[in-house]
This record gives structure tokens, sequence and C-alpha cells, in this order.
């Protein structure tokens, strides 16, 4: 599918690609492993790519290490979703929300279905990533564990893999009022924190598990809390 999704990018107008490629707007894609669909399209300009790829890196890599009982909860929801999954990448949002799901696509080359997307509508959604780097997701946990990080030699690596995880439970708490549009948002908040908890807590067991605590001060704290 990403093969066949980049084909009808390329096949478009010329002057619709120039045009793309002059305002800066670029395309990532990334793919759930384990999963046949959906195939997630983070949209996003060239000044952002790097964090894209963050997202790419969340949906392709951190979604197959989470605890097999987290990915489970989201079976269903993932078997149900589109096809195609567009994210709106953006720096912030003029509401102050860390993302929205869109009723309708807005992204102009799947506004409409296509012979090469599938057939089939594609979904929408938008994630501010200037505003999710800043949100405390669970406040006590995520500062409890940047204290146990700060005195070692891996807090930058453990921040951005918890800040891939909140990029990646917003994307399945998003996909989940697609597929479950009566389910109250309580209830869908609720699954996707626990995603969220669940998959980082885990990230620190097998941290602490791959390094010798007399060698590496990562974990110093661990011992004393």
């Amino acid at each position: 599918m990403p093969e066949a999704v980049k084909a009808y990018l390329d096949a478009r107008p010329r002057w619709i690609r120039w045009r793309e490629w002059l305002v800066g707007r670029r395309y990532a894609f990334a793919a759930f492993p384990d999963r046949p669909k959906p195939l997630v399209v983070v949209a996003h300009s060239r000044r952002d790519s790097v964090k894209a790829l963050e997202m790419v890196r969340a949906v392709e890599e951190d979604w197959a290490e989470a605890p097999q009982q987290c990915r489970r909860t989201y079976e269903e929801v993932l078997e149900d979703a589109p096809k195609l999954v567009i994210i709106q990448f953006r720096r912030t949002n003029i509401c102050g929300c860390l993302g929205h799901r869109h009723v309708v696509v807005k992204e102009q080359p799947f506004a409409e279905p296509h012979d090469a997307l599938g057939g089939d509508p594609a979904g929408e959604l938008d994630i501010a990533y200037q505003r999710v780097e800043s949100w405390l997701a669970l406040p006590l946990m995520d500062i409890a564990l940047d204290a146990q990080f700060v005195a070692g030699s891996r807090l930058r690596e453990f921040q951005a893999e918890r800040l891939r995880l909140q990029f990646l439970s917003i994307l399945l708490h998003e996909i989940n009022h697609m597929v479950r549009s009566q389910e109250p948002e309580a209830s869908v908040r609720e699954r996707s924190l626990a995603f969220y908890r669940d998959a980082l807590a885990q990230y620190v067991e097998d941290a602490k598990a791959s390094l010798s605590l007399t060698i590496d001060r990562s974990f110093s704290r661990f011992e004393r809390d």
C-alpha cells in the first residue's frame, strides 16, 4: 500500500507536485508492522521533517515494542479503521488542543476516494506536536520518571521515547473516535492513557534491565526511591 500511495502522488500533474514542493508540503508514510491497515500518512511542513519522522518511528517501532496487552486493547479499533489515516502534523492549534479528528478530509490529495488508495474514504486528524511536547499525560508518573532519569546519561533518550508514545497514544485515541463515534470521551481517554502508561512503564523496565546500575548513572535514583 505505501508504494501504491507514493505512485499515486507521483502520478499527479507536475504543476501540482511542484506547487506542493515550493510551499514545503511533504509526506511521510508509516505502517503498523503487524497489521495490514491503517497506513498512516504524516502530512507536514518541510521545516518539521525531523519531528514527523519521530511520528513515523512511533508507529513503526514503538507500537511493536509496547506490551502485547496494550496492543490487544486496540485490535478491534484498528481492524475497523480506514485503510488510510492522514495526520496533519503541525506545530500548534489555534484552540490549544493536542489534536482533533476531522469529520472531512482536508489534505487535498486524499480528499476524495481513489482506486490507487483502495477506493475507500480516508480518515484524518491533526496533531499539534509542540503542544504535545509540553503536555504531561500522567503528571505524577511523568514527573517521577523524569526525576529518576535526571541524574544519568539517558534522560534525553527517555524524553524522546515518552514523546513518541504520546504521539502514538493520541493517534490511537483519535482513530478510536473515528470508528466508535458514539463511545464516551471518558472511555476513549481511559484506553489511550492506559496504553501510554503501560507502554512507558515497560520501556523503563526494559531500560533498567539492559544496563548495569553500577556503571551507568541513568538509574542511580531507582535504588534509593
